[in-house]
């Protein structure tokens, strides 16, 4: 009698010794994960392998048992389904709903906002901070005379398609993918009342945005944009020269330059506003949705001169004479020589 007393005390042990390391190896894979409360950012980069993933994963604290992933990956066929993205895991999330939701692929988006952009090369380095590609790889599709042509633009006028702006993207976004999705951003917002709006100024939607990047250049108060816009269009209704400083710094490749010189005005470029009449080439940075709406809605009145206030904040006197404008002129440049300014 004791002696099956011994044995059926030995098979309980053994029992609840089963149990237990059942219950937790169940907790491994379906109970809380081991990762911190907070959520993790996890980014598997294309082309990776299982073994890449795992030493991500134990990098970022969300998995600190590799048998146990290992084994569960085999399981569930995930070396065959590793799905390259952006994945934002919430704290305490299971070993096995993390191994699901990453063969499922289903990755967050990435928020990409770009705003003051001047050349293409500034914005590819600007969006390869956010996505997986890389800023070269970026420029080189954005400047592809393949690419350009076959959106019906040119080399000077590409960087108008692109419309400054906060946009979700997925991490692994290619570079045509982002082209076409600017393309479909920007046929939206040129639909209905703009595009009929630059009928009726006779521009063209690049058209627009090549005039709209020079006001935008030349202030930074977006209240006193339609002013400027409609002093340029004045002057393109009577066949009047843009004469926009900022047109002659882009040519000359200035940037922080506060004044132009005569001798700039005699640059041999197609961008110069002072030589030339009619619209540059194409815009002379990114104009944003505000100042574009600036000269389809500009400002009626009969200015065809403007200077910057020598109260130096930002806004202009504007006149209608030439002669005013001198007086406005003189006022500005002692202003900048009160101040030490002289280029």
């Amino acid at each position: 009698m004791r002696r099956w007393r011994i044995v059926l005390i030995g098979a309980v042990a053994l029992v609840l010794l089963a149990g237990a390391f059942g219950y937790g190896f169940w907790r491994k894979l379906f109970g809380p994960g081991p990762g911190p409360r907070a959520e993790r950012v996890l980014l598997i980069p294309t082309g990776s392998d299982v073994d890449q993933v795992l030493d991500s994963l134990v990098a970022t604290g969300l998995v600190t048992d590799r048998a146990t992933f290992r084994w569960l990956a085999s399981r569930k066929r995930y070396a065959g389904r590793v799905k390259p993205g952006r994945y934002v895991v919430a704290g305490g999330t299971s070993l096995n709903a993390l191994i699901d939701r990453l063969r499922s692929g289903e990755q967050d988006p990435v928020r990409v906002t770009f705003t003051n952009i001047r050349t293409l090369p500034q914005l590819a380095g600007q969006l390869a901070r956010s996505i997986e590609t890389d800023s070269t790889t970026l420029l080189q599709a954005m400047t592809a005379p393949a690419t350009i042509e076959g959106l019906g633009l040119r080399a000077e006028t590409m960087i108008g398609l692109f419309l400054p702006n906060t946009y979700e993207v997925w991490w692994t976004e290619t570079p045509a993918a982002f082209i076409r999705r600017m393309k479909r951003e920007h046929d939206r917002f040129w639909s209905g009342s703009r595009m009929a709006k630059a009928r009726a100024l006779g521009l063209t939607p690049m058209e627009v945005s090549t005039l709209a990047s020079i006001v935008q250049a030349e202030t930074a108060r977006l209240d006193e944009a339609p002013m400027i816009a409609g002093v340029y269009l004045n002057r393109l209704r009577i066949g009047m020269p843009l004469q926009a400083d900022p047109t002659l710094k882009f040519a000359l490749g200035l940037d922080s330059v506060n004044r132009v010189l005569d001798i700039d005005k005699r640059v041999d470029s197609p961008y110069n506003t002072y030589a030339h009449q009619g619209l540059p080439p194409g815009p002379i940075n990114m104009p944003e949705p505000g100042f574009i709406d600036a000269v389809l809605n500009p400002a009626r009145h009969d200015h065809l001169y403007f200077c910057a206030r020598e109260t130096l904040d930002g806004y202009s006197n504007f006149a209608r004479t030439y002669e005013q404008h001198l007086v406005n002129a003189r006022r500005y440049q002692r202003a900048l020589n009160a101040r030490g300014i002289y280029r």
